[in-house]
């Protein structure tokens, strides 16, 4: 038998505190950020923000991984996007003086997934089906529209950044 701590988080079984309705939310964001850690060992530093072949840059996929967390949970939440997040959106894909690391970024990233895992436990399933205005046209989604998109979109950026990292770790050249 595979041990426990060795498949992936959604075959480890529930989640403590997290309702039911979010159990794959919750793994989703956990497989994701065990699978960025993973990417940030032996990282070439200096390649952050490279884009290979016209991709986006490792340093661009963090950033988004993170601020794309924040949005969606805040319209989750039927709140609107302050100053501060709005700048987030604006900086994504630029190289940030307090950000300047896979391991910095990665940090970002993994604390963006605690903020969102309380967000869940604290989610009442009874709202799952309520009505939230998404971006400044109050484009109409769901509680769980909102926090099912924030986890595949993650799995989605995740994807991206196997891909990209994949490149830069690879001793041949690209174009």
């Amino acid at each position: 038998m595979i041990p426990a701590e060795t498949r992936e988080v959604w075959l480890r079984g529930p989640l403590p505190q997290i309702p039911s309705l979010l159990q794959p939310v919750a793994h989703a964001l956990l497989q994701a950020r065990e699978e960025v850690q993973a990417l940030g060992i032996d990282f070439p530093e200096s390649k952050l923000w490279e884009r290979p072949a016209g991709l986006a840059s490792a340093g661009f996929h963090l950033q988004h991984l993170t601020g794309v967390l924040d949005r969606l949970f805040t319209y989750a939440r039927a709140e609107s996007l302050n100053a501060a997040q709005l700048q987030c959106l604006t900086n994504e894909g630029k190289p940030q003086d307090e950000a300047d690391s896979f391991e910095t970024l990665f940090q970002s990233f993994s604390k963006q997934i605690d903020t969102a895992l309380v967000q869940i436990q604290h989610t009442d399933q009874a709202t799952l089906t309520e009505v939230r205005g998404v971006g400044r046209a109050q484009i109409p989604s769901t509680v769980l529209g909102l926090l099912f998109h924030a986890a595949e979109h993650t799995q989605r950026h995740v994807g991206q950044l196997i891909v990209t990292v994949g490149v830069l770790k690879t001793p041949i050249m690209y174009k």
